[in-house]
Protein backbone atom coordinates (compact mmCIF):
# COMPACT_ATOMS: atom_id res chain seq x y z
CA UNK A 1 0.00 0.00 0.00
CA UNK A 2 1.24 3.84 -0.91
CA UNK A 3 0.00 6.95 0.60
CA UNK A 4 -0.19 10.05 -0.97
CA UNK A 5 -0.17 13.39 1.34
CA UNK A 6 -2.43 16.15 0.37
CA UNK A 7 0.08 18.54 2.21
CA UNK A 8 -1.36 22.44 3.41
CA UNK A 9 0.51 24.60 5.83
CA UNK A 10 1.32 24.27 9.45
CA UNK A 11 3.85 21.68 11.50
CA UNK A 12 0.76 18.72 10.76
CA UNK A 13 2.36 17.22 7.28
CA UNK A 14 5.12 16.90 9.11
CA UNK A 15 4.27 14.95 11.64
CA UNK A 16 2.12 13.01 9.71
CA UNK A 17 5.40 12.25 7.86
CA UNK A 18 7.15 11.78 10.68
CA UNK A 19 4.01 9.27 11.91
CA UNK A 20 4.56 7.31 8.24
CA UNK A 21 8.24 6.68 8.25
CA UNK A 22 8.06 5.45 12.01
CA UNK A 23 5.40 2.93 10.97
CA UNK A 24 7.12 2.40 7.29
CA UNK A 25 5.03 3.67 5.15
CA UNK A 26 5.27 4.57 1.79
CA UNK A 27 4.57 8.02 1.23
CA UNK A 28 4.27 10.59 -1.64
CA UNK A 29 3.57 14.27 -0.97
CA UNK A 30 1.37 16.66 -3.12
CA UNK A 31 2.27 19.92 -1.82
CA UNK A 32 -0.28 22.84 -2.03
CA UNK A 33 2.10 25.55 -3.31
CA UNK A 34 -0.22 28.65 -2.10
CA UNK A 35 -0.14 26.97 1.65
CA UNK A 36 3.03 23.90 1.63
CA UNK A 37 6.17 24.89 3.86
CA UNK A 38 9.19 24.76 1.13
CA UNK A 39 10.92 22.72 3.70
CA UNK A 40 8.60 19.85 3.14
CA UNK A 41 10.88 19.63 -0.16
CA UNK A 42 13.74 18.24 2.51
CA UNK A 43 11.69 16.47 4.55
CA UNK A 44 9.82 14.06 2.02
CA UNK A 45 11.57 11.68 -0.81
CA UNK A 46 8.96 12.27 -3.44
CA UNK A 47 6.89 15.57 -3.30
CA UNK A 48 5.03 16.83 -6.67
CA UNK A 49 4.49 21.04 -5.81
CA UNK A 50 0.58 21.25 -7.14
CA UNK A 51 -1.59 24.98 -7.06
CA UNK A 52 -4.95 24.26 -4.93
CA UNK A 53 -7.25 23.86 -8.38
CA UNK A 54 -5.01 21.69 -9.67
CA UNK A 55 -7.19 18.74 -9.06
CA UNK A 56 -6.50 17.06 -12.15
CA UNK A 57 -2.98 17.53 -11.97
CA UNK A 58 -3.11 15.96 -8.08
CA UNK A 59 -4.65 12.86 -9.80
CA UNK A 60 -2.63 12.41 -12.32
CA UNK A 61 0.83 12.61 -9.94
CA UNK A 62 -0.76 9.71 -7.29
CA UNK A 63 -1.30 7.63 -10.00
CA UNK A 64 1.68 8.07 -11.52
CA UNK A 65 2.75 6.86 -7.99
CA UNK A 66 0.73 4.43 -7.64
CA UNK A 67 -0.94 5.95 -4.43
CA UNK A 68 -3.67 4.22 -3.35
CA UNK A 69 -5.40 6.27 0.10
CA UNK A 70 -4.59 10.06 0.34
CA UNK A 71 -4.27 11.62 3.67
CA UNK A 72 -4.97 15.66 3.78
CA UNK A 73 -2.86 17.29 6.35
CA UNK A 74 -2.32 20.56 7.53
CA UNK A 75 -4.13 23.97 7.00
CA UNK A 76 -5.90 25.56 3.44
CA UNK A 77 -7.31 28.55 4.32
CA UNK A 78 -11.14 28.87 3.62
CA UNK A 79 -10.56 32.07 1.60
CA UNK A 80 -8.91 29.76 -1.09
CA UNK A 81 -11.85 28.29 -2.03
CA UNK A 82 -13.14 32.01 -3.82
CA UNK A 83 -9.29 32.29 -5.32
CA UNK A 84 -10.31 28.69 -7.08
CA UNK A 85 -12.73 30.50 -9.53
CA UNK A 86 -9.42 31.75 -10.82
CA UNK A 87 -7.26 29.15 -10.72
CA UNK A 88 -9.14 25.29 -11.08
CA UNK A 89 -8.09 22.85 -14.22
CA UNK A 90 -11.12 21.30 -15.89
CA UNK A 91 -10.74 18.76 -13.71
CA UNK A 92 -12.10 20.41 -11.00
CA UNK A 93 -14.17 23.15 -12.60
CA UNK A 94 -15.95 20.37 -13.24
CA UNK A 95 -16.28 19.42 -9.10
CA UNK A 96 -17.67 23.45 -8.59
CA UNK A 97 -19.71 23.18 -11.46
CA UNK A 98 -21.96 20.45 -9.34
CA UNK A 99 -21.53 21.87 -6.11
CA UNK A 100 -24.78 23.99 -4.81
CA UNK A 101 -23.04 25.45 -2.09
CA UNK A 102 -18.98 25.81 -1.50
CA UNK A 103 -17.95 25.48 2.45
CA UNK A 104 -15.76 23.53 3.84
CA UNK A 105 -17.66 20.08 3.65
CA UNK A 106 -19.09 20.31 0.15
CA UNK A 107 -16.12 21.20 -1.19
CA UNK A 108 -13.68 18.92 -0.11
CA UNK A 109 -15.88 16.08 0.30
CA UNK A 110 -16.33 16.47 -3.85
CA UNK A 111 -12.64 16.30 -4.12
CA UNK A 112 -12.82 12.69 -2.17
CA UNK A 113 -15.49 11.89 -3.86
CA UNK A 114 -12.99 12.54 -7.54
CA UNK A 115 -10.13 10.09 -5.72
CA UNK A 116 -12.49 7.79 -5.06
CA UNK A 117 -13.74 7.75 -8.95
CA UNK A 118 -9.64 7.05 -9.63
CA UNK A 119 -8.92 4.43 -6.98
CA UNK A 120 -7.66 6.54 -4.62
CA UNK A 121 -9.28 6.09 -1.10
CA UNK A 122 -8.89 9.04 1.27
CA UNK A 123 -8.29 7.87 4.73
CA UNK A 124 -8.83 9.60 8.43
CA UNK A 125 -5.72 12.23 8.84
CA UNK A 126 -5.03 11.06 11.97
CA UNK A 127 -4.15 7.52 10.79
CA UNK A 128 -0.77 8.01 11.67
CA UNK A 129 -1.07 10.35 14.70
CA UNK A 130 -3.50 9.02 17.02
CA UNK A 131 -1.46 9.38 19.89
CA UNK A 132 -2.35 13.16 19.46
CA UNK A 133 -5.47 12.90 20.26
CA UNK A 134 -6.56 15.16 23.24
CA UNK A 135 -7.74 12.38 26.08
CA UNK A 136 -10.98 13.33 27.90
CA UNK A 137 -10.59 15.88 30.96
CA UNK A 138 -9.19 18.50 33.11
CA UNK A 139 -5.16 18.60 30.83
CA UNK A 140 -3.78 21.77 32.71
CA UNK A 141 -3.23 21.82 36.54
CA UNK A 142 -6.12 24.03 37.29
CA UNK A 143 -9.67 22.71 36.42
CA UNK A 144 -12.27 25.61 34.90
CA UNK A 145 -13.74 27.84 37.55
CA UNK A 146 -17.40 27.71 38.61
CA UNK A 147 -18.13 30.82 36.09
CA UNK A 148 -15.31 29.44 33.44
CA UNK A 149 -17.64 26.10 33.54
CA UNK A 150 -20.84 27.90 32.83
CA UNK A 151 -19.46 29.79 29.75
CA UNK A 152 -17.82 26.64 28.29
CA UNK A 153 -21.15 24.92 29.04
CA UNK A 154 -23.06 27.95 27.17
CA UNK A 155 -20.46 28.15 24.74
CA UNK A 156 -20.81 24.81 24.02
CA UNK A 157 -24.39 24.51 22.28
CA UNK A 158 -23.46 27.31 20.38
CA UNK A 159 -20.15 26.34 18.87
CA UNK A 160 -21.99 22.57 18.33
CA UNK A 161 -24.70 24.22 15.85
CA UNK A 162 -22.10 26.80 14.23
CA UNK A 163 -20.08 23.14 13.24
CA UNK A 164 -23.35 21.72 12.48
CA UNK A 165 -23.83 24.31 10.25
CA UNK A 166 -19.83 24.14 8.88
CA UNK A 167 -19.38 27.66 9.66
CA UNK A 168 -16.39 27.29 11.95
CA UNK A 169 -15.43 25.27 14.87
CA UNK A 170 -14.40 28.52 17.44
CA UNK A 171 -16.24 30.85 19.41
CA UNK A 172 -15.49 32.65 22.72
CA UNK A 173 -17.34 33.72 25.30
CA UNK A 174 -18.02 35.92 28.03
CA UNK A 175 -20.40 35.91 31.01
CA UNK A 176 -23.16 33.96 28.99
CA UNK A 177 -22.23 35.59 25.98
CA UNK A 178 -20.94 35.12 22.58
CA UNK A 179 -18.14 37.86 21.67
CA UNK A 180 -16.35 36.03 18.81
CA UNK A 181 -17.32 33.46 16.26
CA UNK A 182 -15.11 31.98 13.65
CA UNK A 183 -15.94 31.78 9.96
CA UNK A 184 -13.31 31.66 7.30
CA UNK A 185 -10.87 33.82 9.27
CA UNK A 186 -9.47 30.59 11.69
CA UNK A 187 -8.72 30.52 15.24
CA UNK A 188 -5.92 33.05 15.46
CA UNK A 189 -8.35 35.85 14.33
CA UNK A 190 -11.16 34.82 16.61
CA UNK A 191 -8.86 35.07 20.00
CA UNK A 192 -7.81 38.51 18.96
CA UNK A 193 -10.70 39.65 18.14
CA UNK A 194 -12.05 38.50 21.55
CA UNK A 195 -9.19 40.39 23.47
CA UNK A 196 -10.21 43.51 21.42
CA UNK A 197 -13.76 43.71 22.51
CA UNK A 198 -13.55 42.40 26.39
CA UNK A 199 -10.35 44.66 26.20
CA UNK A 200 -8.26 43.11 28.72
CA UNK A 201 -11.12 40.91 30.62
CA UNK A 202 -10.27 37.25 31.00
CA UNK A 203 -13.30 35.13 28.18
CA UNK A 204 -12.82 31.32 27.39
CA UNK A 205 -12.57 29.64 23.81
CA UNK A 206 -14.32 26.83 22.88
CA UNK A 207 -13.53 24.92 19.95
CA UNK A 208 -15.11 22.01 18.73
CA UNK A 209 -15.18 18.84 16.02
CA UNK A 210 -18.16 19.22 14.08
CA UNK A 211 -21.42 16.92 15.02
CA UNK A 212 -20.59 13.75 12.99
CA UNK A 213 -16.88 14.98 11.92
CA UNK A 214 -15.58 13.69 9.24
CA UNK A 215 -11.83 12.98 10.54
CA UNK A 216 -10.67 12.80 6.97
CA UNK A 217 -10.46 16.72 6.73
CA UNK A 218 -10.68 19.53 8.82
CA UNK A 219 -9.94 17.98 12.29
CA UNK A 220 -9.38 20.79 14.98
CA UNK A 221 -5.95 21.10 15.89
CA UNK A 222 -4.33 22.85 18.69
CA UNK A 223 -0.45 23.78 19.40
CA UNK A 224 1.42 26.12 20.99
CA UNK A 225 0.58 29.53 19.35
CA UNK A 226 -2.80 28.79 20.52
CA UNK A 227 -2.08 29.62 23.79
CA UNK A 228 0.34 32.10 23.05
CA UNK A 229 -2.57 33.88 21.31
CA UNK A 230 -4.74 33.06 24.06
CA UNK A 231 -2.42 34.42 26.44
CA UNK A 232 -1.80 37.60 25.05
CA UNK A 233 -5.65 38.26 24.90
CA UNK A 234 -6.13 37.37 28.15
CA UNK A 235 -8.30 34.26 27.87
CA UNK A 236 -8.09 32.14 30.86
CA UNK A 237 -9.66 29.11 29.43
CA UNK A 238 -9.80 26.56 26.57
CA UNK A 239 -12.62 23.87 25.85
CA UNK A 240 -11.72 21.21 22.94
CA UNK A 241 -13.16 17.91 21.76
CA UNK A 242 -11.99 14.81 23.41
CA UNK A 243 -10.52 11.92 21.05
CA UNK A 244 -11.05 14.62 17.79
CA UNK A 245 -8.48 17.44 18.53
CA UNK A 246 -5.10 17.06 17.48
CA UNK A 247 -2.73 18.41 20.54
CA UNK A 248 0.58 19.28 18.65
CA UNK A 249 3.52 19.49 21.33
CA UNK A 250 1.41 18.35 24.43
CA UNK A 251 4.08 18.42 27.42
CA UNK A 252 5.01 21.92 25.90
CA UNK A 253 1.45 23.31 25.24
CA UNK A 254 0.61 22.16 28.97
CA UNK A 255 3.22 23.28 30.30
CA UNK A 256 2.81 27.27 28.89
CA UNK A 257 -0.78 26.86 30.02
CA UNK A 258 -0.06 25.99 33.33
CA UNK A 259 2.51 28.55 33.54
CA UNK A 260 0.38 31.34 31.98
CA UNK A 261 -2.47 30.15 34.23
CA UNK A 262 -4.96 29.22 31.38
CA UNK A 263 -7.16 25.81 32.43
CA UNK A 264 -7.53 23.54 29.34
CA UNK A 265 -10.09 20.75 29.18
CA UNK A 266 -10.99 18.16 26.63
CA UNK A 267 -14.86 17.04 27.05
CA UNK A 268 -16.99 14.31 24.78
CA UNK A 269 -18.44 15.30 22.02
Amino acid sequence: MKYGLIAGNGRFPFLVLEGARDSGAEIAVAAIKEEASPELAQQAARIEWIGVGQLGRLIRYFKREQVTHAIMAGQVKHHQIFRLNALPDLRMVRVLARLSTKNTDSLIGAVADELAREGITLIDSTTFLEPLLAPEGVLTRRAPTKEERGDIDYGLGIAREIGRLDLGQTIAVKDRAVVAIEAMEGTDAVIARAGEVTRGRSFVVVKVAKPGQDMRFDVPVIGLPTIERMNAARASALHVTAGKTLLFDRSDLIELADTSGITVIAGPQ
